[in-house]
């Protein structure tokens, strides 16, 4: 999740201009380095719309950055896990709707031999995932902007139930944290 310095996912009517201010291709490595542990990425509707209208056209997308392209071909070959009972249809590749209850089908998951799960963006599903002790790591990257208002990342004080594990600090000021659940 990228989150402002101040705790923000986004603006709020959704802006997420600052986040792709600072976004640099030290971190899209970084990040597709982190992916290609997983083999399926989770989504909520909204977030699953935003990503599939932009990375969907990204895989042919050749005078792009190249570490854009590695990161739209792992996103459009993984599986994509949508969570919604609204959706109609979709348009990525590879994409599953669910419409049962997130918790029931992520438990069945985690009982399932396979490669990490990702869930990217989606901070009510997020949200909704942690209240039901579901999420074993977060990596959150804080960039150095101040929203002062905007749409918070959590509603409760979830770091209290985190350690931190590890940071990485790139240069233009953001801190990748890796936490996870305490034991």
């Amino acid at each position: 999740m990228n989150v402002t310095e101040d705790g923000f996912l986004s603006g709020p009517n959704c802006e997420l201009d600052w986040h792709f201010n600072t976004w640099t291709t030290e971190m899209a490595e970084c990040l597709a380095e982190e992916l290609k542990k997983a083999d399926s990425v989770i989504f909520g509707r909204i977030t699953y719309n935003a990503m599939a209208a932009y990375w969907s056209a990204k895989g042919i997308d050749l005078t792009g950055p190249v570490e854009d392209r590695a990161f739209a071909e792992m996103l459009n070959t993984y599986t994509k896990i949508v969570f919604s009972d609204t959706l109609k249809h979709t348009v990525w590749n590879n994409t599953i709707t669910v419409k049962e209850d997130p918790e029931q089908y992520i438990k069945k998951m985690k009982k399932e031999a396979g490669d990490p799960v990702m869930i990217y963006g989606s901070a009510k599903l997020a949200g909704y995932l942690i209240e039901k002790n579901l999420i074993d790591e977060f990596h959150l990257w804080v960039h150095p902007v101040k929203l002062i208002k905007g749409k918070p990342l959590f509603g409760a004080p979830v770091l209290s139930f985190l350690e931190l594990e590890k940071t990485r600090q790139f240069r233009n000021g953001v801190v990748l944290h890796y936490y996870k659940l305490k034991v």
